[in-house]
């Protein structure tokens, strides 16, 4: 013992190496073996789902699953068959696949939209705004027999991406990757659902874009663009990449008009069974009844018009998001919020803010003029350079008209969250 001790003493370089790359090691292990009870965990719960008994007449549920293997670069796959696919299997669901990384995927959507109970989308934000581009556009402004079916079929999210913005909305927090995947998988078995709002953002030419989160455009979103290519400084490339975008003319402002409506009341909610059509007799003597019975018909009064409000801004960032990251499930007007930041942050002030703004983009910090509105039109200068970040992904800067569609999409969360919403609006 006394000899192995010195041996270690003598070399004691290679010794602090081994304990180093022991620990690593055994670290890593520990690690994978904690990932591995968590995974068993979720399969046998999801195995309970399984087991339930349904009649020999009830077809087994349907759900359509819209991969992005090229997610988290590359290794959604891998994390969707390793942790969220056996989930699913043992429940009991009818489970079909689609990728979404080759073109000319918008007839199979649609095909399979009609035979589908619920849809699943894995991958990040971009995978969540790529099915909304597919569907919106079909199923929500121009095959309207689809678009009552498609409003209806709840949609469950596994958060596979780099950014995943809804799983902040949708699942507890978490630093297990593991964990979160089968975290959100389960929610969607449990089946609680909360209704999301949807941002349509039209330009002069283009085809609308959806978002459920929402729009920037200014220096802060500029700068997080590059944060990446400082790659090499480790924790300092955030402040670096805001450091360095001061460098340009300064103060950064950006001029714009804006026409904003306020928010809209709220309507009832639809029961979600629909009593039974009555007979075509019946709705024959209804319509005559009405028709004999109701007075002659009134002059039209000229429609009230609608009271926009115009606003000239210069500011170092506008954003307009949902509400969806602050679910209010009892409110009775909806809205969006708008955020127009002061254009006189010192630089400072903006490396500082830049970093909260990485982990809440849609922040609206002191000092800054906050709109509610339903609806909004943004006209640029002609001649604007640079870009929008709509749902995290990039777009042409344009005048744009973004109008508010409450409550369009049913999203399943975990009924922890729900309760937690319920219980904060009681309050």
């Amino acid at each position: 013992a006394v000899k192995a001790l010195t041996t270690l003493r003598n070399h004691w370089k290679k010794t602090t190496f081994g304990v180093c790359l022991l620990s690593w090691g055994g670290h890593w292990l520990y690690g994978k073996h904690c990932d591995n009870l968590l995974r068993r965990a979720a399969c046998q719960e999801a195995q309970a789902f399984g087991n339930q008994l349904i009649p020999s007449s009830m077809p087994l549920k349907k759900a359509t699953v819209f991969l992005n293997p090229a997610a988290c670069k590359g290794k959604a796959r891998n994390l969707f068959e390793k942790n969220a696919a056996p989930i699913l299997h043992l429940s009991g669901l009818d489970v079909t696949v689609v990728k979404t990384d080759y073109e000319g995927q918008a007839k199979k959507l649609l095909e399979l939209m009609e035979n589908t109970d619920l849809i699943i989308i894995a991958g990040g934000d971009g995978t969540v705004q790529e099915v909304l581009q597919e569907f919106c556009p079909g199923l929500l402004r121009t095959i309207v027999r689809l678009r009552a079916v498609f409003s209806k079929i709840p949609i469950g999210f596994i958060p596979l991406g780099k950014t995943c913005t809804l799983s902040h909305t949708l699942y507890p927090e978490s630093t297990n990757q593991v964990q979160h995947i089968t975290n959100a998988t389960l929610a969607i078995l449990k089946g609680e659902t909360v209704p999301l709002d949807v941002l349509q953002i039209k330009g002069a030419k283009e085809q609308p874009v959806f978002a459920v989160t929402g729009l920037r455009w200014g220096s802060y979103r500029d700068a997080e663009v590059k944060v990446s290519k400082y790659w090499y400084l480790g924790p300092l490339k955030t402040k670096a990449a805001h450091f360095f975008s001061t460098f340009k003319e300064w103060p950064q402002k950006h001029q714009a008009a804006l026409m904003y409506l306020g928010p809209t009341e709220r309507p009832p909610e639809e029961p979600e069974e629909k009593p039974p059509r009555p007979p075509l007799y019946v709705r024959l003597y209804r319509r005559l009844r009405l028709y004999w019975s109701s007075p002659p018909k009134e002059i039209p009064q000229d429609v009230t018009p609608e009271n926009w409000e115009e606003l000239k801004l210069s500011t170092i960032e506008l954003s307009i998001a949902t509400r969806n990251r602050q679910l209010d499930l009892t409110r009775t007007e909806d809205f969006m919020d708008i955020c127009i930041e002061a254009d006189t942050v010192s630089k400072g002030q903006f490396v500082n803010r830049g970093s909260q703004k990485m982990h809440d983009p849609h922040m609206c910090p002191e000092g800054s003029q906050y709109i509610q509105a339903s609806r909004c039109i943004l006209q640029l200068p002609e001649g604007t350079e640079g870009s929008f970040g709509i749902d995290n992904e990039e777009y042409e800067a344009m005048p744009v008209e973004v109008k508010l569609l409450p409550r369009k999409l049913r999203f399943f969360c975990d009924p922890k969250i729900r309760e937690q919403m319920l219980h904060v609006a009681v309050q």
